[in-house]
């Protein structure tokens, strides 16, 4: 299957009233990106650019068009009928979604991160890969930054100022950077997954305590 003639158009009809920068911080692009998928070309080097299957799932999100009928019109997605046969197979995941901390994804892998272990996958069929993008909301993982998604239901420590989330209550093993954008997006949700995966009231994260508060309120927490 062939781009759709106009894909770019097709792209900022999608947008209609809504703002270059109103489209970006929904989608995390910026919006000079955005306007040159709409004129179809990178306005600095005049070249023609296509948008990636990950920038596709931006875009989707943002505009509330499903995935898949923007990987079709842009012709990512040659023969339907034929993909949806491998599907079974293909959506078997290396490793269980409960034990994964966090997935780095891109068009072409994804790679699988748990306390122990790091398990990479290649991508096959595309529309598999569109199917786990929106299967990973329901299974609790959150979009963190262009390529991560964070499993919220083990993160256990939040430093705020230098934007890490930690999946141990000490801070010392594992952890992941996170977009400023996302940062501010997620801060609530943030604190309350911390709050429940720890076991430490939320009133306790807004308020920030010494080093000494934290240790005397961890001695008080009843068991």
């Amino acid at each position: 299957m062939k781009q759709l003639e106009g894909f770019g158009k097709f792209l900022e009809s999608l947008r209609g009233k809504m703002s270059l920068r109103e489209a970006a911080n929904k989608s995390g692009l910026s919006h000079a990106y955005i306007r040159d998928l709409e004129l179809e070309r990178n306005r600095s080097t005049n070249e023609k650019i296509n948008p990636s299957p990950v920038t596709l799932k931006k875009l989707s999100d943002a505009y509330n068009i499903p995935y898949t009928d923007l990987m079709e019109k842009a012709g990512y997605l040659e023969n339907e009928s034929e993909q949806v046969g491998s599907s079974k197979a293909a959506l078997q995941e290396p490793v269980s979604m409960n034990d994964t901390l966090f997935i780095e994804v891109s068009s072409k892998e994804m790679i699988y991160h748990t306390r122990f272990e790091r398990i990479s996958q290649a991508v096959t069929s595309l529309l598999d890969f569109s199917v786990f993008m929106d299967k990973l909301e329901e299974m609790g993982f959150k979009k963190m930054d262009t390529d991560l998604f964070v499993n919220m239901n083990h993160v256990q420590k939040y430093n705020e100022r230098e934007g890490k989330l930690y999946f141990d209550a000490l801070g010392i093993s594992k952890f992941v950077v996170i977009a400023a954008i996302r940062q501010k997006k997620y801060h609530d949700l943030i604190l309350r997954s911390v709050a429940r995966n720890t076991g430490v009231g939320l009133e306790f994260h807004y308020e920030r305590p010494s080093a000494a508060d934290s240790l005397l309120s961890s001695v008080r927490r009843p068991i």
